[in-house]
């Protein structure tokens, strides 16, 4: 099975145009049309957008939820 993916945004009259698709002319295919989960990342947000933004921990040695062991006792 050949599977091609591209995106294309749904045109004023609902329809939609595919380009370039990599099949012959008279190949029957199947499609299928599913909506993003997530929006993609813009290019203004980056995908790192938290790179470069300053970083503190509060008592980095302290032990990580400390007060559950003695909840346990």
């Amino acid at each position: 099975m050949n599977t091609h993916r591209t995106e294309t945004v749904v045109n004023p009259d609902g329809t939609l145009l595919l380009k370039d698709l990599p099949f012959q002319p008279g190949d029957v295919v199947e499609v299928f049309i599913q909506k993003p989960t997530s929006s993609p990342i813009s290019k203004e947000q980056g995908a790192y957008s938290l790179r470069g933004t300053a970083i503190r921990y509060d008592e980095p040695t302290a032990p990580v939820a400390e007060d559950d062991w003695t909840a346990l006792r």
